[in-house]
């Protein structure tokens, strides 16, 4: 049986709703996950459940703006700069049970879905995290958001215009709404999106400039992942007709700014859409893909580096603490 814990995580004034999901049994590897844009950490129950049946314990938060964590209408998508976005991510990593504790035994890794995977890339490619980020076993990213899919590409206008209003009114909010038949194929999943409230698609100005440089910055290849030994593992998985964020933009990433990372593999789902962990029966394949992976190098250790060192670059493609600004701390409670 799963134990599910929930709790809150404080962290520059800001109290964030937390949930685990961990094993019954011995814990085998920790998991850190980020959602996404208008997402809550609420939305995995099925694939976090998996993972915590297989010895993965995971852990999420609620980010600032999403989710639990707001707790009236004003604070809807108030995220804050991204500089406050990563700092949220490292005060999370930076907790005992995850990455604070020198020399724990159980391998962490860090996961993020659409928005939350281009954060994660973010969070590895900065300079400033770099020895935490080293602490870390692997990177998994599902559905990046490296950029945008032809079906909800703005305007160079609207980019603009949104940048500069940005600047002038940061906390000024503004729907974005996302047609749920883009997001999953599941037709139940799509009406439990239309029918969940915390899933307000409301961000604010600052927040939506905030999102644009970060996936500029990764499809212009200025965000990579250079320095040899920083990131040890890197998992991506990205459906093809993935209606919100684009496919090929993930892949030329993969393929152009990835190169410090050894051990790495581009999983492509065919015919998938946007939510691989609820995009039908079929998803139970991603499930299992992304336990696999994390199990493999759990126990694998240096092997599993070894090996990648061994792979030839063309089949890696294929198939392949700082100072933190927020000391957090977090109060928990229990339910079977």
């Amino acid at each position: 049986m799963v134990l599910e814990q929930e709790g809150t995580f404080t962290v520059s004034g800001a109290e964030l709703y937390t949930k685990s999901w961990l094993p019954d049994g011995p814990i085998k590897a920790r998991l850190v996950f980020i959602h996404g844009f208008s997402d809550h950490i609420n939305r995995y129950p099925a694939f976090f459940s998996h993972l915590a049946s297989k010895g993965i314990a995971v852990y999420g938060f609620d980010q600032r703006g999403w989710g639990r964590s707001v707790k009236k209408p004003a604070e809807r998508g108030l995220t804050g700069p991204t500089a406050q976005v990563l700092s949220d991510i490292a005060a999370f990593l930076s907790q005992p049970h995850l990455l604070g504790t020198p020399g724990s035994q159980e391998p962490v890794f860090v996961m993020g879905h659409s928005m939350g995977g281009g954060q994660v890339l973010t969070f590895a490619a900065d300079p400033k995290y770099e020895s935490l980020v080293e602490k870390v076993r692997g990177l998994l990213l599902e559905a990046p958001f490296i950029g945008f899919s032809p079906e909800e590409r703005p305007s160079r206008l609207k980019i603009t215009v949104g940048r500069l209003a940005g600047r002038l009114m940061p906390h000024f909010q503004l729907a974005h709404k996302i047609a749920v038949e883009h997001l999953t194929r599941d037709q139940h999943v799509q009406v439990s999106i239309k029918e969940d409230e915390l899933m307000h698609d409301t961000g604010t100005l600052e927040g939506f400039a905030g999102l644009l440089d970060r996936t500029n910055d990764l499809q212009q290849g200025r965000t990579k992942l250079g320095k040899e030994g920083v990131v040890k593992s890197l998992w991506v998985g990205h459906g093809t007709a993935d209606k919100t964020t684009w496919f090929e933009a993930t892949k030329q990433w993969f393929e152009g700014c990835a190169g410090g990372v050894k051990d790495r593999t581009l999983r492509a789902y065919e015919g998938w859409y946007h939510q691989l962990h609820c995009d039908g029966e079929c998803s139970g394949e991603f499930f299992e893909d992304v336990a696999g992976w994390i199990l493999e190098r759990a126990g694998g250790g240096e092997e599993v580096l070894k090996k990648a060192g061994e792979t030839p670059k063309a089949q890696q493609t294929q198939e392949a603490v700082v100072p933190v600004e927020a000391e957090g701390s977090q109060k928990t409670e229990a339910k079977l």
